[in-house]
């Protein structure tokens, strides 16, 4: 018996509020406002940009080695043969900290045990390794030739793009 009385008392209320909301006192002065809004003088309307004409261009290097060609020494038609015979060690097991690239690594402090200096070495994952001189870090076969208190000196060997390889200094600084 109470919940069909519950309902009657939404029901009038509803109505109540709708029959409140709709009554045209308010709206006079809403639609006064509209009405002088738009009778207003519109403002100034900016002109239309000016475009450059399109100029095309002409590329005119087609003819010309291309700077990623290996350069052939002058007076030859034969590529210039590596200076040095330096190339890695493709037959050893690679080591943990190869599978980063050096900028993902980063000395994050050192230990020093019988005179011999191991670094700490903290990857893109946040793992510490210890490294010490002999070891390989980074992509590029790089072998640790030096540890110090506050960097880790080592030797990389890349491709020195034509056929060969070069050996390039790297240093990874103790982060503070």
């Amino acid at each position: 018996m109470r919940k069909p009385l519950n309902k009657s008392y939404l029901v009038i209320f509803l109505s109540s509020l709708l029959a409140a909301c709709s009554s045209d006192n308010d709206m006079n002065d809403l639609q006064q406002f509209i009405i002088e809004v738009s009778l207003r003088p519109g403002g100034p309307v900016e002109p239309m940009p000016q475009f450059s004409p399109y100029e095309a261009f002409t590329y005119s290097a087609a003819s010309m080695r291309s700077p990623f060609d290996v350069p052939i020494m002058a007076g030859t038609n034969v590529a210039q043969a590596p200076a040095t015979q330096v190339q890695p060690d493709f037959d050893r097991t690679p080591q943990a900290l190869e599978a980063f690239a050096l900028s993902n690594l980063s000395m994050v402090g050192m230990i020093t045990r019988a005179s011999a200096t191991i670094a700490l070495v903290q990857d893109e994952t946040g793992k510490i390794h210890r490294v010490g001189a002999g070891q390989y870090m980074g992509r590029n076969h790089g072998r640790v030739s030096r540890v110090s208190p506050t960097e880790i000196e080592l030797t990389e060997i890349v491709p020195s793009g034509d056929g060969g390889w070069v050996e390039r200094p790297r240093t990874i600084s103790i982060q503070r």
